[in-house]
């Protein structure tokens, strides 16, 4: 059964304009070649009880999270961690050919819980548990999107049913 939020606010955030690439090895067909996307983010975050401004999250707030993503996925190349070829994209880093970032897993699917985790450090240190994300969309494109969706065990306390 899944956990739903119970009389909490919420609100949602886009950062879009991530131009990057990589491939999943493992796939038979063509997701095994390099290609890529301009990838999108989209944060659903709630609060039972809204900051002195009357926000859920200040969206100037998260200027960190919005760095952690250009880092990550700005004209990035990502491999998977157990790529064959690691060892030759480090040699391309190395030589300056692309930028790479080693992932356990590039998919979309892994990507949205990567960012949902580092969206929930980010509110837990600053607000101390009062807010969290407990949803996040990674798109690839206009037609392909996967999300991730979680409520931290810090929060749930606060707001389960």
């Amino acid at each position: 059964m899944t956990k739903t939020l119970k009389n909490a606010y919420t609100c949602s955030k886009n950062f879009s304009g991530y131009p990057c690439c990589h491939r999943q090895w493992r796939h038979p067909g063509h997701c095994r070649f390099v290609h890529g996307y301009s990838r999108s983010f989209t944060f659903w975050f709630a609060a039972q009880e809204l900051d002195p401004y009357g926000f859920v999250v200040d969206f100037s707030s998260l200027r960190d999270l919005e760095q952690q993503l250009n880092n990550q996925f700005d004209h990035t190349f990502l491999a998977n961690a157990d790529d064959p070829l690691l060892s030759q994209w480090q040699s391309l880093n190395d030589q300056g050919a692309i930028d790479l970032r080693v992932m356990d897993n590039v998919g979309m699917e892994s990507s949205a819980e990567l960012v949902w985790q580092w969206a929930n450090v980010l509110l837990l240190d600053r607000d101390g548990g009062r807010s969290c994300c407990w949803r996040v969309e990674a798109r690839e494109n206009e037609a392909n999107a996967a999300c991730f969706e979680a409520i931290p065990k810090w929060f749930e306390t606060k707001t389960l049913l």
